[in-house]
């Protein structure tokens, strides 16, 4: 059986964290699906991720460097952009957060996953609502600790959390304007993020990265470590008009780690 092209010629596509990781994934896929690109991210490496990413489709690839936390800069880049069709929130930050640490740094790096997983999504959100008609479609970035939990990472899991509430109310929202919304929940994938996620869990429990990833790899129903391309088909898949009926879903993609 022959694999399902999608095409996104002459649609414009806003994606926030497209520089690394699961983003650059997800540009990548939908760059090879000729979309117009707008890649927003923080500038260190942004311009080198625009040129890879323009040599792979047939559509302009355009770069805007922006902390989604100013609002004042998400609105000037919305106004810039334009009409949008498809608008990813992917941009975030995961960084271990333990409750009983009770150090400054801490304190600031729990508000700043706040400020960025949560704020900044709802102001990108509401900027680009005003150059989207019906037939639009938001796709969030959760996760699946969206839906479940461990320890220390509070400041993150409680933003994905809300990111599938988010999520839901403005599906309920923006339904009756034609524009749909959804969540994909990945599982562990292996990005600089979550590598770094399993540094710190490794010296917090002082035990060795390779157990803790066998046992995150044994609660997997198919064995192996994701990689963000693993993801992005997801994201393209719930863009599409094949997905015109699915709204206010949060969909795991993550081996068959969490069932539910």
């Amino acid at each position: 059986m022959s694999e399902i092209t999608i095409d996104f010629s002459g649609q414009t596509v806003l994606l926030t964290g497209g520089s690394t990781g699961i983003g650059y994934g997800i540009a990548t896929a939908f760059a090879k699906a000729n979309a117009d690109l707008h890649i927003v991210a923080l500038e260190e490496g942004l311009e080198d991720a625009v040129a890879r990413l323009d040599r792979i489709g047939a559509s302009k690839v355009t770069g805007h460097a922006c902390d989604i936390t100013d609002k004042a800069r998400v609105e000037e880049v919305a106004a810039t952009i334009g009409a949008v069709d498809v608008l990813i929130n992917n941009a975030g930050l995961e960084i271990i957060t333990p409750i009983d640490d009770p150090s400054d740094e801490t304190e600031a790096i729990f508000r700043r996953i706040i400020d960025i997983n949560i704020v900044g999504t709802y102001l990108v959100t509401r900027a680009v609502l005003r150059n989207m008609s019906a037939g639009g479609r938001i796709i969030l970035t959760a996760s699946v600790w969206g839906k479940s939990a461990i320890g220390e990472f509070s400041a993150y899991i409680a933003s994905k959390h809300a990111n599938i509430g988010f999520m839901r109310s403005i599906a309920r929202e923006l339904g009756p304007r034609g524009i749909r919304v959804n969540c994909v929940c990945p599982g562990w994938v292996q990005t600089g993020a979550g590598m770094k996620s399993l540094r710190n869990m490794s010296l917090r429990q002082e035990r060795p990265e390779e157990d803790i990833l066998a046992e995150v790899m044994a609660t997997q129903c198919m064995p192996g470590l994701q990689q963000p391309d693993d993801v992005a088909d997801l994201y393209v898949f719930l863009a599409s008009s094949q997905a015109r009926n699915i709204t206010g879903q949060a969909i795991n993609v993550d081996r068959g780690e969490f069932l539910g």
